[in-house]
């Protein structure tokens, strides 16, 4: 029986609902200081879940295991993937910032382009900061997404896509699942952001309490709603799903971050005023 380290497990979901809690740059501080993210949820994933692996196949070979990540690091040759874990959190979008973007249906709220513009900044603040805490505990650690190798590519099989998805370790994570327009439908719905850091230390799962990837959407589970084909100004959602390429296009078109004073605005239409947008559709 693998030993666990329970303690920890606590320790870093602490360290995770604190910081976000805390620190400043959670903060819309261009508009209102408004909060960006609310409460986080946290999740664990086994290293040498098999998922990792088929994740070659559905996002493409190029996409890295957690394995393949920590042996970038100098001196980190000797992990094992039975004795590495994901860690993988969710950031809820404000309600304030939702209800903002949730009136709109052509481009997106001043609101919610600064949070998709700041929100990832702060995302990435708090990749570091999961990686420095590991570190000082005495673990290998590592951000994907802030690493030099991290890289975007073009797959036969799912379009524009990346060597390491967090949306997919948020679902290997019991986090959620995907719904027709992409995104990850969690407990706390779909407006969101998330995150993780590979680590090189055995922590217990996350239970994944459905039993395939589509599981919470209405439309994919039963044929129902599909709302986020009405929200979509681009057209790039239909019944096949979710049109990358005619997605990017339009916000590249039509949606102008410096006329919000931002680097990047996003879209997020697809993401409000839609019943996933905060928790779980019912499915009855």
């Amino acid at each position: 029986m693998r030993d666990f380290n329970s303690e920890l497990s606590e320790k870093i979901i602490s360290e995770i609902e604190d910081f976000v809690k805390t620190d400043k740059a959670n903060r819309l501080v261009h508009l209102d200081n408004e909060r960006i993210f609310s409460e986080p949820l946290v999740g664990f994933a086994d290293g040498s879940d098999p998922l990792f692996a088929r994740y070659r196949d559905i996002i493409g070979d190029f996409h890295l295991t957690p394995l393949e990540w920590l042996e970038i690091l100098p001196a980190s040759k000797d992990n094992e993937a039975e004795n590495i874990t994901v860690i993988s959190w969710i950031l809820p979008i404000s309600e304030k910032t939702r209800r903002s973007n949730a009136r709109k249906d052509k481009t997106p709220s001043r609101a919610w382009a600064h949070t998709r513009n700041c929100g990832e900044k702060f995302n990435d603040r708090l990749r570091e900061r999961i990686v420095m805490y590991l570190q000082k505990e005495g673990y290998q650690a590592v951000a994907p997404m802030l690493r030099d190798e991290f890289a975007r590519k073009e797959s036969l099989r799912s379009g524009i896509a990346s060597n390491w998805s967090e949306r997919h370790a948020a679902y290997a994570a019991g986090l959620g699942t995907f719904g027709l327009c992409d995104g990850l439908i969690t407990p706390v719905g779909k407006a969101m952001r998330c995150g993780s850091v590979v680590a090189g230390v055995s922590l217990k799962s996350t239970e994944r309490k459905y039993s395939n990837h589509q599981q919470y959407c209405s439309f994919l589970s039963r044929n129902s709603c599909g709302k986020c084909r009405e929200r979509c100004p681009a057209g790039a959602i239909t019944e096949d799903g979710h049109d990358k390429e005619l997605c990017s296009n339009y916000q590249q078109e039509k949606i102008d971050p410096a006329s919000y004073g931002v680097e990047i605005a996003g879209c997020g239409l697809c993401q409000t005023d839609v019943p996933c947008e905060a928790g779980i559709p019912e499915l009855t």
